[in-house]
């Protein structure tokens, strides 16, 4: 069997589809990459909240 040595997506069936390089493959997240995000959700929550309740009041 003579194979190319080009990256291509074999698991793909549309012709185009086939051509693209595979996905990439996930990274595990890190703890630090995890806390980065708790704090982010956090200060967006807060200012949600802020803007919210000082268009109630």
């Amino acid at each position: 069997m003579d194979r190319r040595l080009v990256l291509t997506n074999e698991g793909a069936r549309h012709p185009f589809r086939r051509s693209l390089p595979p996905p990439p493959r996930l990274v595990a997240a890190s703890r630090s990459r995890t806390y980065e995000d708790a704090k982010l959700f956090m200060l967006s929550f807060s200012a949600f909240f802020t803007c919210f309740y000082t268009l109630i009041a």
